[in-house]
């Protein structure tokens, strides 16, 4: 018997993530917000679990971002979908040519990526945005086993200092560079590109800004091409 395909090998790992509960106050705050909802979406079902990666099985770039957020992908159930970060992000791999449209709001809006796929070292929205580091860990299996798939992936987007740091040890980057906007770190394996996160508190202060955003995604595509 053949192995199985990257596709399907990473949606029996998604389903694998949708169903973990290692993480006991990860479990509580997720569901507690899923439960009381925000008053916005207060006639939507939240999807209250872990929240498996997305995008195209053959991808040559991986998106890695933090967590999701509580009333975003905790809502809707895909990565950086339905917040404030996601719409600039999403904007911006449009611009890249790395996704079919530039919103995305439901599981169901039809959005494609092609040649990206998105992820993060933890799959729990996390109080405050801020997961422990045992949260961390624990959650490493699975983007480990992910990144395993991916088996065309030549560059990393690494948005912010915790996804570069959970990065750069799955990789083993000894000694590591100081994480800045725009530093580019090559490895045996992927060379990461990072990027300030596209969190609210970097857009809406312009510490990040579209054509900075716009200038990491030509970098990774430019890097994955060669």
């Amino acid at each position: 018997m053949s192995d199985p395909s990257p596709a399907t090998s990473l949606a029996a790992l998604a389903d694998e993530v949708a169903q973990c509960r290692a993480c006991p106050r990860l479990v509580a705050w997720r569901e507690e917000v899923a439960a009381t909802k925000r008053a916005a979406y207060a006639d939507e079902t939240y999807w209250g679990r872990p929240v498996p990666g997305f995008g195209d099985p053959q991808a040559r770039i991986v998106v890695v971002g933090l967590a999701p957020a509580a009333h975003g992908a905790n809502r809707t159930g895909r990565m950086f979908t339905g917040d404030r970060s996601g719409e600039w992000l999403y904007r911006a791999l449009h611009r890249a040519g790395l996704a079919n449209r530039a919103e995305s709001v439901s599981r169901h809006d039809g959005l494609r990526l092609d040649g990206a796929y998105i992820t993060a070292p933890v799959r729990c929205a996390p109080p405050a945005n801020k997961p422990t580091p045992a949260e961390r860990d624990a959650c490493a299996p699975f983007l480990e086993r992910e990144l395993a798939l991916l088996r065309q992936a030549r560059v990393a987007v690494v948005l912010g200092q915790f996804a570069y740091q959970a990065m750069a040890s799955h990789l083993g980057v000894r000694p590591r560079p100081a994480f800045g906007h725009g530093v580019v770190v090559p490895t045996d394996t992927l060379t990461m590109v990072c990027s300030y996160h596209v969190s609210q508190q970097n857009t809406f202060t312009g510490k990040l800004t579209e054509p900075m955003l716009d200038a990491v995604f030509a970098t990774a595509v430019e890097l994955a091409s060669a």
